[in-house]
């Protein structure tokens, strides 16, 4: 069962419409400009942004999709009448007017990490493409590329300096053939646009999530 609060209506347009961007919570100022860059992209293509509404990547991907007068679900770990974190309450009651929140569990539920975790299985299916921006090499968002290749969607991983701690998680994905390159805003769009099944099917062992990480099937 899914909990909605917004334009329900989302979740009716077909996979190829919605692309999810993630990341790291603690992104760099470089993460932070790809992630608007590829979520005003989006935007501008009539296609909704996905993220999970958090600090970092996800935040700045729903706030440029909201700039960029676009669409965007924001999938939640808690009620969806509890905006969290705290410090977004206003843009997800924005979200809200505009977009949609989603979430598996009913109002009034709290955050917790076993939900965090869960989460992501749900922000890899709703899209046909989920694209990580910069993740650290334990990173939950590095939950969502695996999931998505397991359900056959394709992945994407923003490139970033060698010397980024929190660009050892894309370039893992790139490095391991688990991802695409999205270098730019046409990458993305090729990406969206490509019709077949993945060559690369992700094996547990390209991406090592926290070692509590859920192993629920969609």
């Amino acid at each position: 069962m899914l909990w909605t609060r917004g334009a329900s209506s989302f979740l009716s347009r077909p996979t190829s419409d919605l692309a999810t961007i993630t990341g790291a919570r603690a992104c760099t100022s470089y993460g932070e400009h790809m992630a608007r860059k590829l979520a005003s992209s989006v935007a501008a293509d009539e296609r909704v942004v996905v993220a999970g509404g958090a600090y970092g990547i996800e935040g700045a991907s729903h706030q440029a999709a909201l700039a960029a007068g676009g669409d965007t679900i924001a999938i939640l770990a808690n009620g969806v009448d509890r905006p969290y974190p705290v410090g977004h309450r206003d843009l997800l009651n924005r979200v809200a007017d505009v977009g949609l929140l989603v979430s598996e569990v009913p109002p009034g539920a709290v955050p917790t990490r076993h939900r965090v975790i869960a989460r992501a299985r749900l922000m890899a299916a709703l899209s046909s493409v989920s694209v990580i921006v910069e993740a650290g090499a334990r990173s939950g968002s590095l939950l969502v590329a695996q999931r998505a290749a397991e359900l056959g969607r394709r992945v994407g991983a923003v490139p970033g300096p060698v010397t980024s701690a929190v660009s050892v998680g894309p370039h893992r994905l790139l490095r391991d053939g688990v991802a695409s390159l999205v270098a730019d805003t046409s990458d993305l769009a090729r990406l969206m646009d490509r019709h077949q099944t993945p060559r690369v099917r992700l094996d547990r062992e390209h991406v090592r999530p926290p070692a509590s990480a859920s192993s629920r099937s969609l």
